[in-house]
Order: structure tokens, then sequence, then C-alpha cells
């Protein structure tokens, strides 16, 4: 590594195409999960399971960023970012999930509106496709990860429909965010949707096992369903990197990749064990997933541990999957001390710990028991990255959650100094591995809005923008001011752009010389609370773009309620006809019945008829017509006429000729009552039955 002396001379400038900006994820800001045709995620029900997150809450509501995406992007504007790293839904996109399954062309809008909108703002959007929000049709359609055969194929066709939409604009793809915490949290702990484990009292067996796919006939198991998972993840990803590569790319001309959390492990002191439990962790954070994409196979320490409860790719999966990605996607926060002895295996076995032999900490505590701060870990971790995966580096997420932050007075929050310290050191721990060799593209802080976090729900606070629950107001922190200064001093190019000095910065975060905050944001736009003067200098263009962002804002959604009006109309006069016509039917079917009906009374008395005749009349009613019916009559009343005169014939005169010009020809000797008729009808005569005695 370069040492601290040399930095200045080696890193003056960052290249201009570094992206530098924010990151946020759908499900943790958009909100309005019944809206816009959306369908639901795992997501959706399981934050609202009682017990489920911290505070109670789930992610209904969230930053309302579905509705305020024009503020938002108004924000990320005057933060004078270049980049943002955000989320697509699926089941915003396909509501339902699956390949056979209709889009939606509404949420297909949305984003593409959105992404229009980052680049008429000079913001380069890089979009996750998955960050965990599962759509919940296609958990019990087959059991979603569970399930290879049919996930693989249902993400290849949803990140073609993306490609398909939004390619043309974006360039930069991540296929999944984070999927360690899929298959860990998800699958192992039971902590994160779906919320399978092996704990029957957090993940029990479902009530009715038959009424469920037979992969989710018990709440999990802990031992084997996450390998499972990793493994489907993997495949899944390289299936979708295919389909970009194979049909877009060429057109498109972006790159794509996965983005992997991964923390720093160190040993604990210098026992060779605990060194060895250093490299065990890295192995089932980390290598789990990168070490099959960049290098083609699964760590040997995870082989060892786990034996036949790690699936293994056939040659034709790892082909696929082996250099499955064009960059290194690195999520990264804190760094640990690791202990040989544990008997966690998601964590190798080993003991974590922030405390050194010392009885110091590494850094800094955050809200999360997780994360504390420690920069020198950020720049060992960036170095080991860099030199076994061999790939340049994009650092798509890195944060601080300041602790008790949310039970803070709001100017107090706004102060956040622990997190300016936290990217304070990673900033400078980034151009020191720069300096020592790294190639790294961007650097994404976690996150540019605090938002919903997951099992936390809402207490754990990320954003450099602090977030009212209640009003939705947004207002800068103290962080989102050093982060965009930085931006400007760092990167070759780079300019705020509404103001060309950094007393940009100091207008967004709105501080006095004192440090008390002067100004807040409503809805993406700063409000100030300085002197008259200053109002009148500087609120005119923020109030104009204010009223210009409403006038939108209630334009846009004017035309979906006289859209939705229009579909409810319509739908309205289709049902009007639908029961027009089931009343038409319904009636149509009871004259039927009675037509049926009376059909069969006539042809009961017909017989009736003919048995007082001395006939016996057997035949199918049922296929029996009109005329048919008139004839047998007019045999019947021939035959009356013949038992009328019983001198004219004997039974034993009966005969059928083969030519008859009318029906009294039928009979040439009349017969008497109970005597045998055979009756040979002419050929023209439609009547299917016979009749006899």
């Amino acid at each position: 590594m370069a040492s601290n002396q040399s930095l200045s001379q080696v890193v003056k400038k960052l290249p201009k195409d570094f992206l530098a900006g924010f990151a946020t994820a759908a499900f943790q800001i958009e909100g309005s999960t019944n809206a816009g045709g959306r369908g639901p995620s795992i997501w959706d029900g399981f934050s609202r399971i009682p017990g489920k997150t911290l505070d109670g809450r789930n992610g209904d509501v969230a930053t309302d960023s579905y509705r305020l995406w024009r503020e938002d992007v108004a924000l990320l504007k005057k933060y004078g970012v270049r980049a943002y790293r955000f989320s697509l839904s699926w089941s915003r996109i396909i509501p339902q999930g699956g390949r056979n399954d209709p889009l939606n062309p509404e949420g297909i809008k949305f984003y593409s509106d959105f992404i229009d909108a980052l680049i008429e703002a000079k913001i380069t959007p890089f979009v996750t496709l998955y960050h965990w929000d599962l759509p919940q049709a296609l958990h019990d359609r087959y059991g979603g990860w569970l399930n290879k055969e049919e996930i693989t194929q249902d993400f290849a066709n949803y990140a073609r429909v993306c490609f398909q939409h939004f390619g043309d604009r974006v360039k930069h793809w991540l296929t999944l965010n984070e999927p360690w915490c899929v298959a860990v949290l998800g699958y192992g702990r039971g902590v994160f949707a779906p919320g399978r484990s092996s704990d029957r009292v957090r993940s029990p067996d479902p009530v009715n096992p038959d009424a469920v796919h037979p992969l989710l006939r018990t709440g999990g198991n802990s031992k084997t369903e996450p390998y499972i998972v990793a493994h489907n993840e993997i495949i899944a990803h390289a299936h979708a990197v295919k389909v970009y590569r194979e049909e877009f790319k060429a057109i498109q001309g972006g790159e794509i990749g996965i983005t992997l959390n991964g923390d720093y492990y160190m040993p604990y002191d210098n026992d060779p064990a605990n060194a060895d439990s250093a490299q065990h962790a890295l192995d089932f954070h980390i290598g789990w997933y990168a070490d099959p994409i960049y290098l083609g196979h699964y760590p040997a320490y995870m082989k060892e541990t786990l034996g036949d409860r790690l699936p293994t790719f056939t040659p034709e999966e790892l082909a696929l999957v082996h250099g499955s990605s064009d960059f290194y996607g690195m999520n990264t926060y804190t760094t640990c001390l690791t202990k040989n002895g544990g008997d966690d295996e998601f964590q190798g076995n080993t003991i974590y710990t922030f405390t050194r032999p010392d009885g110091t900490d590494l850094g800094c505590q955050a809200q999360c028991g997780w994360l504390q701060a420690y920069a020198p870990g950020f720049r060992a971790l960036l170095n080991y990255l860099y030199k076994r995966y061999k790939l340049p580096i994009y650092v798509t997420e890195n944060g601080f959650a300041c602790k008790g932050e949310n039970d803070l007075p709001l100017e107090e929050a706004l102060n956040d100094t622990d997190r300016v310290n936290y990217f304070k050191g990673n900033t400078q721990a980034l151009l020191e591995a720069i300096a020592d060799g790294v190639e790294i593209k961007s650097y994404f802080p976690w996150s540019f809005l605090d938002n919903f976090e997951w099992a936390d729900g809402y207490g754990t606070r990320f954003g450099v923008t602090y977030v009212n629950y209640e009003t939705q107001e947004r207002t800068p922190k103290k962080s989102s001011a050093f982060l965009t200064k930085w931006f400007k001093t760092h990167i070759d190019g780079y300019a705020l752009p509404e103001d060309g000095d950094s007393s940009a910065s100091a207008l967004l975060v709105g501080q006095t010389a004192s440090g008390r905050p002067t100004k807040s944001l409503v809805n993406g736009h700063l409000q100030h609370a300085s002197s008259s003067s200053d109002r009148t200098a500087t609120h005119a263009p923020f109030e104009k773009s204010r009223l210009q962002n409403e006038v939108l804002r209630r334009a846009e959604d004017l035309a979906r309620r006289e859209e939705a009006v229009a579909v409810r109309e319509e739908d309205f006069a289709t049902r009007e006809l639908m029961v027009a016509l089931k009343e038409l039917v319904r009636r149509e079917q009871a004259v039927a019945r009675r037509e049926e009906r009376l059909s069969t009374r006539e042809k009961e008395l017909l017989q009736r008829e003919a048995s007082v005749a001395g006939i016996t009349v057997s035949f199918d009613l049922s296929l029996e017509t009109e005329a048919d019916l008139n004839t047998v009559d007019r045999l019947i009343s021939s035959k009356k006429a013949a038992n009328g005169n019983p001198s004219s014939a004997t039974p034993e005169s009966v005969s059928s000729p083969s030519s008859r010009s009318d029906d009294t020809a039928f009979f040439e000797n009349g017969v008497t009552t109970h005597q045998k008729l055979v009756l040979d009808f002419p050929d023209n005569l439609h009547i299917p039955s016979s009749i006899a005695a």
C-alpha cells in the first residue's frame, strides 16, 4: 500500500467518468404498494406481520417516493450528484412475476419517466434489477428462490423486459443486490422475508401443508435452504447476464454485474487459528458468491465444512456462471475482528467482535449493533477484492446510521457528526486504495434518504437527508454537504449544477457559522428561515420551482384519475351488457325448459292416444320432431278409422306395401285392439324410433 505521505502526489483528481451519487432501493422508499397496478412482494406481507420489524411498521408508505419522485430528482440535482443508484420493483413491472404473466404498462411508464427525468438532470441511472422484493405470486406458485428451474426462467424474462424498455438509456446494470442477505437472513435466520428457518417459533410450519407448494410445506430448514437459494441466485444472475450479453449489449453498449455485501474481517490477534478464522469469515460472507462468479468454484473451506449440503454446478451451469460479471459490485459497511471457535456456520464458524485485546473498540458505534466505523478496514477490503478477483470495483453501498438519531430533535439530527466522520474516513481510505493501485469506478453512499430499513423499521436512519415520516418533508443533513463538497473537490470536471463554488454545499445544508440549521427542505425544495432580504434574494427561484413541480404533479395526478375514471366507465358499461346478456340467457333457458316440458307432455299424450286406439307406440322421445309427431298422429287416426270397420280386414292380412300414395295406404286390412301392428315407414319419414305392439 502507498504511504499517506505519497498520497497527495498520486491521487489529485478522480477521473471524469467516476460515478458519484447516492443509493436507494424500491421497497425502502417507494411506498404505494397497491398503486399503479403493482402486485404484492414477499416483503409486503412479511413486514405487516407483528413482530417482524422492530417498530411494528411496514413499507406501505415508506418515503412516498412513488408519488414524490419529481421532488426527489430535484433534490438530487441540487446535491449535484452525477449518478443515482436505485432498484426496480419486479412486481410493479410484472405484478405476478412470471414469464407467462402480463406486464404492467403503468409500472413500466413510471420507471421510464423517472429515468428520463434523471437523464434530463444530467444524473446517470445505475439500476438494480432485484433488491429482495420477490413477487409474492412466485413464492406461492413454486417456492420462489427454492425452485431453480422456475426462478431462473422467470428472472431471465424479467431482466429481458427491463433491458427492452430501459436499456436504451440505462448503461449500468446490477442483477442482484446482496444475495447473501436473501439466503442467510431470509432462509437461514428467518428475520427477512420470506422468514424461513429451522426455528419453529420464528418460522412455524404452515397450518395446512397440503394447500401450499411442496417446497413450502415446512417453515424452512436452516441447514439446507440457504445454500440451495444461494446456488439458485447465482445461476439466475448468470442467466440474466447471458440475456443481456447475447441480446442487448452489442446494441445498447452497457455493462452488467452483481453487487455483493461483505465486510472486512481481521484476526483478533497473532494466533494462527484466528488468522485462519478471518479467511473463513471472508469465504462464507464474500467468497460464497464471488468465488464461483469470478474464479469458477466455491471456496474450499465451504466445501469442506458443508459437504453434500453445498450444491454443485453442472459443467453447463459453471460455464454460464464463471465470468458472469463485468466488474465487482461492492456493498460494505464495517470491519470485524475474528476469533476461531465459533459455531455460527454463516459466519464461517468464527466469533465476531469489535473489541481489541486491549479492550478498546475499533471505532464509533452505530445504531446497528453490527456496525462500527473503521476506515482502515475499508481500504484493506478494497485491496483484498481487487487482488483476488482482478476486476474494477464499483462501491455501490457504504454508510452509517448514527446512534439514537431517530430520538433527537430535528436540529440535532441534522448535525450528524458521526456520519460525517465516517464518510471522512472512508472517502480518504478510498483515495488511499486508489493510490495502492485499486481500480475504483464509483462511490454510492447509503443512503440518499432515511427510509424503511427492513427488519429495523424506521428507527434506524442511514440517510444523508432527514425524512419526517409523518409529513414526508426532506431536510439535508450535514453529511450531504460534506459529500457534495468532496465530490466536487476530488472528481475531475465536477461542479454543482447551480453554484460553481463550495458555498453551494453550505446552502444545501443551511448552516450558520454557529452550526445551527436555518433551512429545511419541504417536498424536495429549500425553505428559508433567514432574514427578509435573504428570502427576497433566494426564495423566489425555489418558490417558482416548487410551483412548477406542484403543477406537474397535480396534472399528472389528474391525468391518472381521468384515465382511471374512463377505465371504470368502460368497465361499468361492459358489466351492464354482461348483466343484460346473462338475463337474456336465463330467460332463453327458462323458455327452453318450458318447451322441453311441453314436448314431453305432448309425446306422453300421443302414447296414451295410441294406447286407446289399441296401438303401442315406442320411440326415442328426445329425437322426435314436430313433423314426425304429426305423421304418427295421422297414422293413429287411420288406425282408428280402420278399427271402426272390423269386417274389412283380419290380422293375417296385414301387410306393408312397397309404395303408398297417402297415409291411409299403410293399412290394407284393419286390425283390432291388442293385435300386433307392423308399420313400415317411408324412407323420407325422419322418426328414428320403432312403433310396435
